[in-house]
């Protein structure tokens, strides 16, 4: 009987969290935000520009986060109407052949989504 006393009150907290909209922290009522992200051109030469491409929702912030070798480059968008959005990132004098990750994250009313591309730099 405890036992059974023990689930049940585990289950009512748990609809309770529901229906309150107060879930565990980490937990989500939602699925994320759809993100894709490739580079318009992986292997741009040093002191040219390549676009990081986005797509997901319409209207949804966009967040791209470049890890260079030496420094973080952080670029913010909203994509179009189409769920499409463009960032470009210049290329100064960046070490050539180091892999630039970039970070995308897309938010909109509370969600979130995530996801990756990269380019290595090559010499001008």
């Amino acid at each position: 009987m405890t036992h059974t006393r023990m689930i049940l009150g585990t289950l009512l907290a748990a609809l309770s969290a529901v229906a309150l909209g107060t879930l565990p922290a980490g937990a989500s009522a939602s699925k994320p935000i759809p993100c894709t992200a490739s580079m318009s051109n992986p292997s741009p030469a040093q002191y040219t520009a390549t676009d990081v491409k986005v797509s997901s929702w319409g209207d949804v912030g966009v967040t791209t986060v470049a890890h260079y070798r030496t420094t973080t480059t952080i670029h913010s968008a909203t994509t179009n109407s189409h769920g499409k959005a463009t960032i470009p990132y210049y290329v100064s004098g960046v070490t050539v052949g180091y892999r630039v990750v970039v970070n995308v994250t897309v938010r909109k009313d509370g969600r979130s989504g995530s996801c990756q591309t990269s380019f290595t730099p090559v010499r001008g």
